[in-house]
């Protein structure tokens, strides 16, 4: 089962997968060991090492795509806010109010 979607890489060569992406993986890699396959044999197919299949079963494991989306896109904005709210304290308290 090689890698069925175009994923994003970075300069080291790391491939980023989006949700929708894991989560269909992540049921082929389960259909896979389903028929007989070794969890060491279906990741190994699927291109991505066991480690990575045990983190995103704990993340995505579940969910549907649409959810997964979803998560992400929470998980985003919600750094964004953190990034927004540390900014605001900081210029608060550099201009001593």
């Amino acid at each position: 089962m090689p890698n069925l979607i175009n994923a994003n890489s970075d300069l080291t060569g790391e491939i980023w997968y989006k949700p929708e992406q894991i989560v269909t993986m992540l049921r082929q890699i389960e259909v896979s060991i389903a028929n007989g396959k070794t969890t060491p044999q279906a990741c190994k197919e699927a291109e991505i090492t066991i480690q990575t299949f045990y983190r995103w079963r704990k993340e995505y494991d579940g969910l549907k795509m649409d959810q997964a989306k979803r998560l992400k896109e929470l998980e985003k904005e919600n750094g964004k806010l953190k990034r927004l709210v540390a900014e605001l304290s900081f210029d608060s308290w550099t201009s001593g109010s």
